[in-house]
């Protein structure tokens, strides 16, 4: 992204930033990911760093989460040693002792619109990050999960139509309350002026350990 010569591009990624975080109804957003599985697990790999919970502590995901995702999740879990837990928290209630991190899934994978704010806000009272895989499309009408306590929300950006990129599936997003900015995987696009103070579009954000350090990247390296 050579921004003298990519402005047009950059611009049209903040938009997409700008449609994610209102829609989530958080804070920041990134230029997006690979897809909603991945992202999901991204989250989860973002709730186990910034948790204070021991490391023991699962990452619950909720059973009415989609399969795929459950999938992808378990598999990345395994050699970042997060130990994963399914189970449906709005019937059974949250596992005892501590929890690192809580999946959501809005509306379910069952289709079902559930109040998930009193999962959440118990999840939280426990320490634990509390990340929403959403459907972009239904959050037009519903209530935005950072209006309930959601620290992350994710998703797939192809219910509004995104094509298949070159290689790769559809775009995921990935948006998060403040104070989570720094621990956003991938990239996020900026707007700053240039030395003629017109408006100039920037790579903002994008951890280096990506390029150099991989072995301590946050994320898939791209």
């Amino acid at each position: 992204y050579q921004p003298e010569i990519s402005q047009g591009r950059l611009e049209a990624l903040l938009n997409f930033q700008t449609v994610v975080s209102e829609l989530a109804g958080l804070t920041t957003a990134n230029a997006s990911l690979l897809d909603e599985a991945t992202a999901a697990a991204e989250a989860v790999a973002l709730a186990r760093r910034v948790s204070e919970a021991p490391r023991t502590a699962p990452v619950v995901l909720d059973a009415d989460c989609l399969p795929q995702t459950v999938a992808v999740i378990r598999t990345r879990a395994v050699p970042m040693g997060i130990p994963v837990e399914v189970r449906d928290v709005v019937s059974d209630g949250l596992p005892d002792g501590e929890i690192a991190g809580l999946l959501l899934q809005y509306p379910g994978a069952s289709g079902t619109v559930r109040d998930l704010a009193a999962v959440t806000a118990a999840a939280k009272e426990r320490g634990a990050v509390v990340a929403v895989a959403a459907d972009l499309l239904a959050l037009a009408l519903l209530r935005p999960p950072g209006e309930w306590g959601a620290d992350v929300v994710v998703g797939s950006a192809q219910r509004f139509g995104v094509p298949l990129g070159f290689g790769g599936p559809h775009a995921g997003f990935m948006a998060v309350r403040d104070g989570l900015q720094r621990h956003l995987p991938g990239r996020l696009v900026g707007v700053s002026r240039d030395a003629d103070g017109a408006p100039a579009y920037r790579l903002a954000l994008q951890t280096r350990e990506q390029h150099i350090r991989r072995e301590k990247a946050t994320s898939n390296i791209c």
